[in-house]
Parts: structure tokens; C-alpha cells; sequence
């Protein structure tokens, strides 16, 4: 079971209230509700809006909802909001519908509580708002942090900076959009909560907003599931292809199926090899993902024209690793 918790507050009865808090958390729920091949993901998200006087999130029903989200067992809880963030040297508070002063929110701590203590296996919470990156710091120091076995924080900003809005949406929530809708996928399509972080903290300048991650897991969960850009059957012949990580595939113009009419008048050219043809398709679909690269050529044409070679990359050789012990 996979729950979620979405929350965006615009309207506020005694403070500014914003605006985009509440797009950005239907934005969120979409998102999150099914992968990309529409199997569900996250189903029936619960989502809260405060979007006006009859249409308000107070403290009681935001505790609530968090209290009623990391209770019981599941595979994930994940939480989600977006609106008005407060700090004082006590700590950080999420500020509901109708906070008068800031610190008679909802208290991170508590939030923090209750994620630590809940059977959930995997507990992430994502907060796009001012100074939540003061979620899980202690209130001595504000360094040092708190977070049990199995949670993850993902907050827009550092506990000293306010979240930033852009175009009627939060920067940092565009962005968690973005990854989620595959931008973070890896090349089996699984979005985990660190390559959600590291498209963010890649997107956002070093003079912006920062992006805060915190983490105490033995793994990443994948929280939503995309189209792979490269299909698992071929990404698992990299070992077949590959004897060993090291190994420098050597290439011939059989395994190149096109020829100009020159080539094809050239006695010297061997005619293409229908298999060969077959791998080199493969081939040429690992260099677009960056698992295998030509050596001594510019392209993977004029490497197999020109009798070279080609090798795996870094990231291929990570790849092939996983594939030779299966775990992809």
C-alpha cells in the first residue's frame, strides 16, 4: 500500500495569503496518482486545499490528516505541502489556514515525531515552503538532525531561506513536477526521492534557493514509474554484447546496414551482416542513453566503417555491473 497526503494552503485568515500553493498541490496529486503507464501508483492521494473562507485547512485537520498518514502499516507515507513556513529558536512550523503569529502552526517536530514512530516502511516528506529545511534540525544548534531508519526529507529551501514562487508556481514544486513526470528517471524509469534531489539541486544556481535532502534508508523507494528510454530486454544484453566492463567491442562495415553507392561498388567493403546489423541497432541505442561510446571516432558510423571499436562508458560499465548480478 502506498499512501500520500497532498496538501496546498493559498488562503489564510490572519497573514498574506499566497497564491499557487493550491495549483502546485493539485499538480502534485496528479502526479503522484498514477506512472506513466497509468497503473496506479499512489491511490486516492488525500488532498487538502485551503483556497478560501469555506475552504480552509486549519491546524487540527493538518495534524490530523499528518497523524492519520504515518499511521499503520504501508509500503510508503508520503507528505507533501505547500504554503506559508515559519521559524523561531524553538524550531519550524508549517503554517495552516489559521495561524494568527507563525509558531501556532504545525510544529516540524511534530511532524518529525510522527514520521519517526510510524510503521511505514518508507516515509518521505516533501515541504515547499520558508525555512523547512529546519524539518528534523534540533532546536540546540539547529544542526544537528533527527530522522529514524526509513525516512526522507526533501524541502525547497535551507532553514535560514524563504521558498520562491515563479509564474503562479513554487520553483522548487515545478521542478519536483518536472522530475516525477520522468525528468529524474533512471534507464529502468523508477524516480527515487535522491534523483528527485539531485535534478532539483542541478536546476537551482548556486545563488538561488538551495534544495535541503535528508535521508536515513538502506535504499531508495521509487516513487513514481516512467517509460524507460531504453527497453529492460535490451538494456540486459550489455553482458552479451560486453564479455567483460572493460572489453572494447571491434566493429566492421558489416555491422553498418547503409552504403552509399560508392561503398556499395567497393569490392573492399564487406556486405552488411543482417545479425551484425541487429547488435549494431542496439548499439547505436546505448550511445543515446550514454552507456557505450565509439573509440578512436567521432560517431558509431565511421567507427564501424572504419573497422574501430566501441566501449562502455561509465555509467555503462555501472549498468553492466548491475546486469551481471542481476539486479536489473
Amino acid at each position: 500500500m502506498r499512501k500520500a497526503l497532498v496538501v496546498g494552503i493559498d488562503y489564510y485568515e490572519n497573514v498574506t495569503p499566497l497564491h499557487g500553493c493550491v495549483n502546485d498541490a493539485y499538480a502534485v496529486n496528479s502526479v503522484l496518482e498514477r506512472h506513466a503507464d497509468g497503473t496506479l501508483n499512489f491511490a486516492n492521494p488525500k488532498l487538502l486545499t485551503g483556497t478560501g473562507p469555506d475552504s480552509l485547512v486549519d491546524r487540527v485537520a493538518l495534524k490530523t490528516a499528518v497523524r492519520e498518514l504515518f499511521t499503520g502499516d504501508a509500503e510508503i507515507a508520503l507528505f507533501y505541502f505547500s504554503g506559508h513556513g515559519y521559524l523561531e529558536d524553538t524550531g519550524g512550523y508549517l503554517c495552516a489556514s489559521d495561524a494568527q503569529s507563525g509558531d501556532d502552526g504545525l510544529s516540524l517536530n511534530e511532524v518529525m515525531t510522527l514520521a519517526n514512530q510510524s510503521p511505514a516502511t518508507n516515509k518521505v516528506i516533501i515541504l515547499d515552503s520558508c525555512h523547512s529545511g529546519a524539518a528534523a534540525n534540533t532546536a540546540v544548534g539547529g544542526q544537528q538532525a533527527d530522522i529514524r531508519d526509513g525516512v526522507t526529507i526533501l524541502s525547497a529551501s535551507t532553514a535560514e531561506q524563504y521558498a520562491l514562487a515563479s509564474g503562479g508556481s513554487g520553483v522548487f514544486t515545478n521542478l519536483l513536477v518536472d522530475a516525477l513526470n520522468g525528468a529524474a528517471a533512471n534507464l529502468v524509469g523508477d524516480i527515487t526521492p535522491g534523483s528527485v534531489y539531485a535534478h532539483v539541486d542541478q536546476s537551482l544556481g548556486p545563488w538561488q534557493q538551495r534544495p535541503v535532502f535528508k535521508t536515513n534508508v538502506k535504499s531508495f523507494v521509487s516513487l513514481r514509474r516512467t517509460a524507460p528510454p531504453i527497453a529492460l530486454s535490451e538494456l540486459q544484453q550489455l553482458t552479451e554484447i560486453f564479455p567483460s566492463a572493460d572489453y572494447q567491442l571491434p566493429l566492421d562495415p558489416s555491422y553498418e546496414p547503409d552504403r552509399s553507392r560508392e561503398q556499395l561498388e567497393n569490392p573492399d567493403i564487406p556486405d552488411p551482416d543482417p545479425v551484425k546489423n541487429a547488435t549494431f541497432e542496439v548499439l547505436q541505442r546505448y550511445v543515446k542513453v550514454n552507456l557505450v561510446r565509439p573509440v578512436g571516432a567521432a560517431h558509431m558510423y565511421f567507427a564501424a566503417m572504419e573497422s574501430k571499436a566501441c566501449e562502455l562508458t561509465v555509467l555503462g560499465e555501472h549498468y553492466w555491473k548491475l546486469v551481471k548480478q542481476s539486479r536489473i
